[in-house]
């Protein structure tokens, strides 16, 4: 889901070549989803393979991660680790996704492709087999696969923090929250409706007027992933004009009507101080045969265009490329 920052928090256009010989931390989960959600057949089902296991997720992460290494950029991706205990959202989804599901069933049965694909879309989830899969085909292309302890958007903020990647890669503006100081949203192939953005922490939070401990204020007023919908009768401007006013976190939430177990402390805290865990980060040779191993031989996907995307990189790697001789 995801603070909803859109109308309060803008950021700046930048292009692919603005990003060259930049590390990026990729919130895995965040891009898997996406590609779930809108790489599928007409009828609105992912693509599959010949034993119906799903496909999506290795087309965008192939095809998306190939343009950006043409682009010079350096991937890394983290995945999520255990949800954190005070994280509320979890069986909200769950309930809704499977509302798409039934809804997406129920069109196919009428022949409403439009509103199956619609549904589908909502009914998206992440399974086991599917990161698993995922692991291994980033890890055949010589990108770095790291396991996050917690929330995978706490881990690439620490990884920016350090100073060991440049910006994280998410749709989300949750890990402004957990620190990192750049996020690229709309980091795709396709720039047709939306172009890639740059939203800086610092420059965030002078244009607010406030700092890091008000900004995770603000997000809890409004909501977050561990107090879902926020509190009532604040929406982003109003909520941003209570925090402006009260300013310390005690004053922030007297007297709000606080409709969650878990208390605005404890959601702050855990922004502040997430699980994260060592890392190393290291970039190899793409190995086109274990790639072909995963996308042809066990996924079915066509060897010629395979082979003709492993080729354009080759020819258009940046001269700056630690790519070498392919294996």
């Amino acid at each position: 889901m995801g603070v909803q920052f859109t109308k309060l928090i803008q950021g700046q256009k930048i292009e692919l070549k603005d990003l060259e010989n930049k590390k990026i931390a990729v919130d895995t989960f965040n891009w898997l989803y996406q590609f779930l959600s809108i790489i599928r057949q007409p009828d609105g089902s992912p693509l599959q393979d010949s034993q119906g296991r799903v496909t999506s997720h290795l087309s965008g992460l192939f095809y998306r991660s190939l343009k950006l290494m043409e682009a010079g950029i350096q991937l890394a991706y983290v995945f999520d680790g255990e949800p954190p205990k005070i994280k509320a959202v979890g069986e909200k989804r769950r309930n809704t996704r499977e509302e798409a599901k039934k809804e997406w069933e129920k069109a196919l049965e009428e022949e409403d492709y439009e509103k199956a694909k619609k549904y589908a879309m909502r009914s998206t989830t992440l399974n086991k087999e599917i990161i698993e899969s995922a692991k291994r085909l980033i890890e055949a292309m010589g990108l770095p696969c790291i396991q996050a302890p917690s929330e995978g958007e706490a881990m690439c903020s620490y990884i920016c923090a350090k100073k060991d990647a440049y910006a994280v890669a998410t749709q989300d503006y949750d890990s402004l929250l957990f620190g990192a100081p750049r996020i690229v949203r709309n980091l795709s192939l396709s720039q047709k409706t939306s172009e890639p953005e740059m939203v800086l922490l610092d420059e965030s939070l002078k244009k607010l007027e406030l700092n890091r401990e008000q900004l995770i204020s603000l997000a809890i007023l409004i909501g977050t992933d561990y107090n879902p919908s926020g509190v009532r009768g604040l929406g982003p401007m109003k909520a941003l004009q209570r925090v402006k006013d009260k300013k310390t976190t005690k004053k922030i939430f007297e007297d709000v009507v606080w409709d969650f177990e878990v208390q605005p402390d404890e959601i702050i805290d855990f922004f502040k101080n997430p699980p994260v865990c060592e890392y190393k980060l290291g970039w190899k040779e793409p190995d086109a045969k274990k790639i072909k191993q995963i996308m042809c031989d066990q996924h079915e996907f066509s060897e010629e265009r395979i082979d003709s995307a492993l080729a354009k990189l080759r020819e258009n790697k940046p001269k700056n490329s630690s790519l070498g001789k392919w294996s």
